[in-house]
């Protein structure tokens, strides 16, 4: 079932877009479970109703301003009964109505990009999330690895050892690294732990095994947003919508200003006689011309536009500086490939074997393994940087709330 294009299960970031056509069904897929565990968070559960709340009173809005009025009253006079009935009916003069309506299609818009600003806030957020989530997982099997293997070592030290082949020394330095290697471990599990609730707090049915985002959602793709674009940035829009809202509501203050008549028809007996009646009253602004309201008002447009530009012109710097980021990012994280291309995988059994044969020591030789696994974490830091940028990147372009077609 197609997501409505209004709806927050519309959320899908423009990085999706791009996967080449075969991977399109389990992409869709993730996107769409991503989208529900979106909707479902409070945040956007709240932004969704104070969005329809805003949409209600944009139709509060649109509703005439004056209903007519019935008036009826009764007398008696001597032996004679006297009564009278009218109607009158204020007239929208100036037509407020016009400019109130031009406001509810404004507060639409409003609130329809509050709704996009929140459900963008929350996407990511997740995403941030999960990447973080994944990075310490990979920490922590690296630092396990490392135990595991400081733990073997230890076993064959002691063989060693009593066999005359290494001194005591060795053991005891082995054991301070393996005791380091503990609390290193100790570590990267809490960090786990804390990446998780993380994780568990944006997506409410999120469990580890279903694991972080998918390498096919990281395609090689750069942000095609440009600073012209933004305007359609859930920010941005938001604030444009609201100093439209603000401007409209200035022109409804100067409409109000201008006195609107009410005409009125009424009949009924009077002393034995049929008596037709017909009234007109206008007020007269002349104690108060209501021109203080309309000055207000129109400072408060004046100041929302200025809001308005001052977050557009910052989310322009934004936009430059994440893209600036995330390029950074991800050349050094290329070029971190290029130089490791499979040699820190394959370089611990190649020190353990050197070791065997006497050519490194042991302190060289733990020395060359707590390198390796500098190595290895240089590599997931990258890659957790270069994703992070590259999110950021789609946030502060908006693209994270293209909807996906």
């Amino acid at each position: 079932m197609k997501a409505s294009k209004h709806s927050p299960r519309a959320l899908l970031c423009s990085v999706l877009l791009s996967i080449p056509l075969l991977g399109q069904a389990e992409t869709v897929n993730w996107a769409n479970w991503l989208n529900g565990q979106i909707s479902k968070h409070p945040e956007v559960l709240a932004a969704t109703e104070q969005a329809a709340a805003r949409k209600e009173d944009a139709e509060a809005s649109e509703q005439p301003l004056y209903n007519p009025e019935l008036s009826v009253g009764a007398d008696r006079t001597g032996s004679e009964n006297n009564f009278e009935a009218g109607l009158s009916q204020t007239i929208d003069w100036s037509d407020q109505q016009g400019a109130l309506k031009e406001k509810a299609k404004l507060i639409r818009l409003s609130a329809q990009a509050g709704l996009s600003e929140a459900v963008l806030t929350q996407t990511s957020e997740s995403l941030f999330a999960l990447v973080e989530w994944r990075a310490t997982e990979l920490f922590e099997e690296i630092a396990e690895s490392q135990q595991q293997r400081l733990d073997a070592l230890l076993d064959q030290v002691e063989q060693r050892q009593q066999a005359g082949d290494l001194g005591r020394a060795d053991a005891e330095l082995l054991f301070l690294n393996l005791s380091r290697q503990l609390s290193e471990v100790a570590q990267a599990k809490a960090a786990v732990d804390r990446a998780e609730t993380q994780v568990r707090e944006r997506l409410p049915d999120w469990k580890p095994q279903d694991g972080g985002i998918p390498e096919y959602i990281w395609p090689a793709l750069e942000s095609q947003i440009g600073e012209a674009d933004l305007l359609a940035h859930p920010s941005v829009a938001v604030a444009r919508a609201e100093w439209q809202v603000l401007k409209s509501e200035a022109e409804v203050a100067r409409r109000k200003a201008k006195a609107s008549p009410t005409v009125g028809l009424s009949g009924g007996r009077d002393g034995g006689e049929n008596v037709v009646g017909l009234t007109f009253s206008i007020p007269l602004n002349v104690r108060n011309n209501y021109s203080a309201e309309i000055r207000a008002a129109n400072r408060r447009a004046l100041e929302a536009e200025a809001r308005f530009q001052a977050l557009y012109r910052k989310q322009q710097y934004d936009l430059s500086g994440a893209r600036a980021a995330w390029k950074r990012y991800d050349k050094q994280l290329r070029r971190w490939k290029e130089l490791s291309q499979g040699r820190v995988q394959r370089s611990a059994d190649l020190l353990e074997k050197q070791w065997q044969v006497g050519d490194l020591s042991t302190s060289e030789y733990l020395q060359a393994l707590g390198q390796r696994a500098e190595s290895l974490k240089t590599g997931i830091e990258l890659e957790k940087l270069a994703q992070l940028g590259l999110i950021e990147l789609l946030r502060q372009s908006g693209e994270l709330t293209t909807p996906f077609q």
